[in-house]
């Protein structure tokens, strides 16, 4: 699996998990301690919705899928403290830079967890040594691919950006000095924007660099000239008028090959092996039994 594909399904795996784990959890968590199973959860008009009905459903939906992902986390953490493999912090933050660097996937609501972002990344990391602990691989091959794809190692400086936009120069003007008065930048997006899906997130659009191709170049151009907190003049783009609020910024960096070539082992490794990158691969050395074999066997 190509590296950036590996971030991508990294970037994927979290805002899944804390989407449906936030939902599913937190909802019915607040429920419970307020209702029995048989108090309704909603009525329409004299039929009631039952919070046993509704656990039922979510659990149906998205219950057999969660309890997997917390098994593989476990039998990820067991196994690996049985071979003693451990990733460092340093490893772990190389791999969140590169990711909120060049991953599309980089969610504007998920840039706040950055602890769930390393852990998963961790995790990930983690499997991937174990999967491939056995496979060598030698230095001059290890070289030989570093130096082939140093690109791969360069994590551009990355903007993290909101903007918003609107259809004229006069509507730019009346917001950029609303903006200079005291204005909210995230309020007037999410009241002015013509951009609909930025501005239902008070106009932020995550992270890019100079590599993302979702933005105009004079986007990075003007991010590059703001200091944290502030915000640009208006300028033309193709859907009207833009004005950009730097909120976070993070700066390149390139990695040298004593920096990586544990990485590049991992990489070279997983595509030796014929292994699927999963944890199940491990259940049975962990001795998993679970609820859902229990009732194929019970069936």
């Amino acid at each position: 699996m190509a590296r950036k594909q590996l971030w991508m399904v990294i970037a994927a795996l979290i805002m899944v998990n804390c989407l449906t784990v936030a939902f599913f959890l937190s909802k019915a968590s607040k429920a419970s301690g307020t209702m029995s199973n048989e108090e309704a959860v909603a009525t329409v008009g004299k039929k009631a919705i039952s919070r046993q009905d509704w656990l039922n459903e979510l659990e149906s939906r998205y219950g057999k899928d969660i309890l997997k992902e917390m098994i593989d986390q476990m039998v990820v953490e067991e196994i690996a403290a049985k071979y003693h493999i451990k990733i460092s912090d340093q490893e772990v933050d190389r791999e969140f830079r590169m990711l909120q660097a060049t991953s599309n996937s980089f969610s504007p609501k998920n840039h706040k967890n950055e602890k769930q972002w390393k852990e998963q990344i961790r995790k990930s990391l983690l499997l991937e040594e174990l999967l491939t602990r056995d496979v060598v691989v030698s230095s001059k091959e290890l070289k030989s691919y570093y130096d082939k794809n140093k690109t791969l190692f360069d994590v551009p400086a990355a903007y993290h950006l909101s903007h918003i936009i609107v259809k004229t120069k006069g509507e730019a003007e009346k917001a950029s000095k609303e903006l200079v008065n005291g204005s909210s930048f995230a309020a007037l997006a999410m009241e002015r924007s013509i951009e609909e899906f930025s501005a239902n997130e008070g106009g932020d659009i995550g992270y890019i660099s100079e590599e993302d191709e979702r933005y105009p170049e004079q986007y990075i151009e003007t991010a590059k000239k703001l200091k944290t907190g502030a915000y640009s003049k208006p300028f033309k783009v193709e859907q009207g008028y833009a004005l950009l609020k730097l909120e976070a910024k993070t700066s390149g960096e390139k990695y040298s090959y004593d920096d990586v070539k544990e990485q590049i082992r991992r990489q070279i490794a997983l595509e030796q092996i014929k292994t699927p990158v999963t944890a199940s691969t491990f259940w049975d050395e962990a001795k998993v039994d679970w609820f859902y074999d229990s009732n194929k066997k019970a069936n």
